[in-house]
């Protein structure tokens, strides 16, 4: 034989491998992801690209399905170990051919074919499930979701049981979930798609995309942290982006009015963090150094309050300091006081002060002086903030059983609740323009009313000043630290927010580098 002949002939024989070779031989990382590739016998090859300006992957992929006992699909994965939660928004590309192609999250065994798995996947045609086999070679099995047509996909592993939420975004979750269901200690977790349809690609976007680990059972609150994404949120769109990660737990992000900073407390230090160069810097508050996320920016940005804890004089204390930094003067006399806002004259700081077991609003010259009670209900009263043209004043309250935003005036009176739902809320923020406000809702089942604990499923929503259905704007793995404090850009169009994993899922390359 040629020689000439010899390598065509050779060379075609590659050719034809690679168009079916094990999908485990295609290894490229992208984006936060080890590798990707082909599962099962395809006959059209699927591709991955993440796109780090917008923080999407646009991933294609063909097979005649992901059921019965055996997959074609295109997988993009991470290997992991333990529980974690993945989340993502997603879309699919064009009209597409088969109502039955596929999007969505799948937690597998291994990359054969055949092997036991488990997917929260969304068809084309708005059918949503969770599909598994439960060992390798079985029959595929179902749990469809009454919500049809979902664009929000989140897959959670606690042990042996999976949790899918689901929803179509602006709404609450709708949830399913398997038990018993064992896959081994690690797993292949990742976004995929498929067709339905040997002979034709599809592709699906997914953006928002976040891996998580969650914090053990065992860890103790307030001595023990996971780690941090500091994200800003488009509140039209719901669009998220990660602007800087911090193995350490960074809390409650506040916007300087000029845009162009934000400030937020770790490990009892002051942050400020250049928006436009990405990078954090230790604010100088002096001796002042067992500082919590109860920080304000008066409303000119001229004057930062704190709360830091003192534990001789009761817990925490408020001060004030320049933004630039410097000496903080005390303003209250006794804890525990938790700021949370300050009158837009700047003459005036409210809090949540304990006193005489009970938890109320206060009111407080910012220069110092005497405390004035503003609420006198029983229960917790909380996360007090005013309107830009100072006429009302914005907080949460348990006093009727549930943790509910409420609104009164600045001196007290004509208290009304705004929420009354199957969440318990907290910390309402008015957007700068003073026609909406954002807020931090726990799930009942999660979470008591008069508690606001780390690491919990938590929503961001947002309603009307004056009231009205709230809709979700952020789905988040969070709670105490998130958006304790004002952190809305000045334009009210986005707000600043924390998100927590543990320090094992952060990766530097889901950073934005706009």
């Amino acid at each position: 034989m040629k020689k000439t002949t010899l390598h065509t002939c050779l060379l075609s024989i590659a050719m034809l491998a690679m168009l079916h070779f094990p999908a485990f031989s295609q290894q490229e990382s992208v984006g936060i992801f080890d590798g990707h590739g082909d599962i099962g016998d395809v006959l059209k090859q699927g591709n991955a690209t993440y796109h780090p300006e917008s923080q999407e992957y646009e991933v294609s992929g063909s097979g005649y399905n992901i059921w019965f006992d055996h997959d074609e699909f295109h997988f993009v994965w991470k290997r992991m170990k333990g529980d974690f939660i993945v989340y993502t928004r997603a879309r699919f590309e064009g009209e597409g051919v088969d109502p039955h192609r596929k999007v969505g999250w799948m937690a597998r065994q291994s990359l054969e074919g055949n092997a036991s798995h488990i997917n929260a996947v969304v068809h084309g045609d708005g059918l949503t499930s969770l599909q598994f086999r439960r060992t390798a070679g079985a029959e595929t099995e179902e749990v469809r979701a009454e919500l049809t047509g979902a664009d929000v996909i989140q897959l959670e592993r606690k042990g042996n049981t999976y949790t899918m939420r689901v929803a179509k975004f602006g709404e609450p979750f709708v949830t399913e979930q398997v038990t018993d269901l064992d896959l081994g200690e690690e797993v292949y977790v990742g976004l995929f798609v498929g067709s339905h349809n040997a002979e034709v690609v599809e592709t699906g976007i997914f953006s928002d995309v976040r891996i998580t680990v969650p914090a053990r059972d065992d860890l103790v609150q307030y001595r023990e942290y996971i780690g941090s994404r500091l994200e800003i949120l488009d509140v039209e769109s719901g669009q998220r982006e990660i602007i800087y990660t911090d193995p350490k737990s960074i809390q409650a992000p506040n916007w300087t009015p000029d845009g162009k900073t934000l400030i937020y407390n770790s490990d009892g230090l002051i942050y400020t963090f250049d928006l436009e160069k990405r990078e954090p810097a230790v604010l100088n508050t002096g001796e002042v150094k067992n500082n919590n996320n109860d920080h304000v920016l008066s409303f000119d940005g001229s004057m930062l309050g704190l709360s830091s804890g003192v534990a001789e004089l009761g817990g925490s204390i408020i001060y004030t300091v320049p933004v630039t930094g410097g000496n903080p003067k005390q303003i209250t006399p006794r804890g525990p006081s938790y700021l949370h806002g300050w009158s837009p004259d700047g003459k005036t700081l409210i809090f949540t002060g304990q006193r005489n077991d009970e938890f109320d609003i206060y009111s407080i010259p910012s220069e110092g002086g005497e405390e004035v009670r503003l609420t006198t209900a029983e229960g917790l009263d909380d996360g007090s903030e005013y309107t830009p043209d100072g006429e009302w004043i914005y907080f949460n309250s348990s006093r009727e059983g549930s943790m509910r935003i409420w609104r009164m005036k600045a001196d007290g009176s004509q208290q009304e609740a705004l929420t009354n739902d199957d969440f318990h809320d907290w910390f309402p923020h008015v957007s700068p323009d003073g026609k909406r406000i954002v807020f931090m809702s726990f799930l009942k089942e999660e979470v008591a009313a008069d508690d606001h604990p780390f690491y919990k499923h938590v929503y961001l929503r947002m309603m009307p000043i004056e009231g009205g259905e709230p809709t979700v704007i952020a789905y988040v793995y969070g709670g105490q630290g998130t958006i304790n404090t004002p952190s809305w850009s000045p334009d009210s169009k986005k707000v600043a927010f924390v998100s927590n994993t543990d320090q094992v899922a952060i990766s530097d390359t889901e950073v934005s580098r706009k």
